[in-house]
């Protein structure tokens, strides 16, 4: 067989990779990206199927539109507003396959060979392989705990003179960064004074850790931006806060942007899963989304309290991070020092062989450097603290810290 040349574009995920070394007996894993599930609200979901096969079983059963059931595109705009996000019309989103899909819709709408993408340096490893697959030249900006780098970001639209800017604004995978609500308006800015477009994928903003949410998003920010809505693309997802076996997601954007978009899905899967929309529909109507939140940010936010105790005690002067105050991680570096601060004797000790080392000790989490679009930071690693308890968070930690003095 001759397969198409966009396929040398890109490689087989690390992460998925890894897990193919995960089926060992007693391995404690800080690898997966996904959400507990044991914090699903599986009785929510339960009522919620029932009704959608009961009240509305045909719509539910039957092939749907391609730009998603109405009564889930009414409730999400709802779910929305809630979160600041006022101005978002049911008709200008389309339900989505997970939000994964939304990306690769992106990739379809407005990306061919020759272009340039700016993403944030780390960013989501799928993000780099679904915009690659397009034939872009894919950069990373430089970001800090708070966010991409302003004014390393206007230097690089000035000089790359991007089509599409991809952006996590709340505590993005892998890096947990939360952008300031300053960086966030100056971002809205650029991509007036740019005319650039700015992706904003945001599934992680209601797993906060604070007593207050973080800063609105930048679909809800761009009112006090003119021109700038003119720009955006918000990206959705139930995934990290319902369910992901739901695989629903959604995006906003222009007229023009959405009858291009459900063009390509139409080419896809012709539309979503209608009975996982009728019973997102439903769910989200019933008004237990609240709750479950809360009961969500209540367990994360001790796990990361618990992971963060853990590796200082661990790991001592051997790691250096920022604790999260949302979503799913800990992005971490490897110092070259040994938990008390002496010189570790491998200097060339990269997250990649550590986490091989790791595995060897029955611990997993995932190499930093394939996060990266370009000049990956060997050292980093990234740890999510969402699928193991308390107790398996300190023996895991407790596995780390052996493992880096074993190496």
């Amino acid at each position: 067989m001759q397969f198409s040349k966009r396929l040398d574009n890109v490689e087989t995920s690390a992460i998925r990779e890894l897990f193919k070394l995960l089926g060992k007996p007693g391995i404690i894993s800080f690898a997966g990206g996904f959400p507990d599930s044991a914090m699903f609200d599986l009785e929510g979901i339960k009522e919620a199927s029932a009704q959608a096969l009961t009240e509305q079983p045909g719509p539910s059963l039957q092939y749907g539109a391609t730009e998603g059931y109405d009564p889930l595109r009414e409730q999400l705009s709802h779910f929305m507003s809630t979160k600041g996000i006022t101005n978002v019309d049911p008709h200008q989103m389309i339900i989505t396959t997970g939000s994964q899909q939304a990306l690769d819709l992106v990739g379809k709408t407005l990306l061919e060979p020759g272009d340039v993408v700016l993403v944030e340096a780390p960013t989501f490893l799928a993000t780099i392989q679904c915009f690659r697959l397009y034939g872009p030249t894919v950069l990373g900006v430089p970001i800090d705990k708070d966010g991409v780098l302003v004014e390393a970001l206007e230097e690089m639209i000035v000089k790359h003179q991007p089509k599409v800017i991809y952006l996590v604004p709340s505590f993005g995978n892998p890096s947990g960064a939360l952008t300031t609500l300053q960086r966030r308006l100056k971002i809205l800015e650029l991509c007036v004074k740019y005319k650039t477009v700015i992706v904003e994928d945001d599934p992680y903003s209601d797993l906060y850790f604070t007593p207050e949410p973080p800063p609105n998003s930048l679909l809800a920010l761009s009112q006090q931006v003119p021109g700038s809505r003119d720009w955006l693309i918000y990206c959705g997802s139930l995934s990290k806060v319902l369910s992901p076996g739901l695989r629903l997601g959604w995006v906003v954007g222009q007229a023009d942007f959405l009858s291009r978009a459900t063009m390509c899905k139409q080419f896809g899967d012709a539309h979503t899963s209608t009975f996982a929309q009728a019973t997102a529909a439903f769910y989200l109507k019933s008004g237990r989304m609240p709750g479950t939140l809360n009961n969500v940010r209540s367990v994360y936010a001790q796990r990361a309290k618990v992971m963060g105790e853990s590796l200082k005690a661990e790991m001592g002067s051997s790691l250096k991070f920022d604790e999260p105050l949302g979503g799913l991680f800990f992005w971490a570096k490897l110092t070259g020092l040994n938990p008390d601060g002496t010189p570790h004797k491998d200097s060339t000790l990269t997250g990649t062989s550590f986490a091989q080392k790791a595995i060897e000790h029955k611990v997993a989490f995932v190499p930093g450097a394939p996060f990266y679009a370009d000049k990956a930071d060997s050292k980093t690693l990234r740890l999510s603290f969402a699928t193991a308890d308390e107790l398996k968070i300190k023996d895991g930690m407790n596995r780390l810290g052996q493992a880096i003095l074993d190496t």
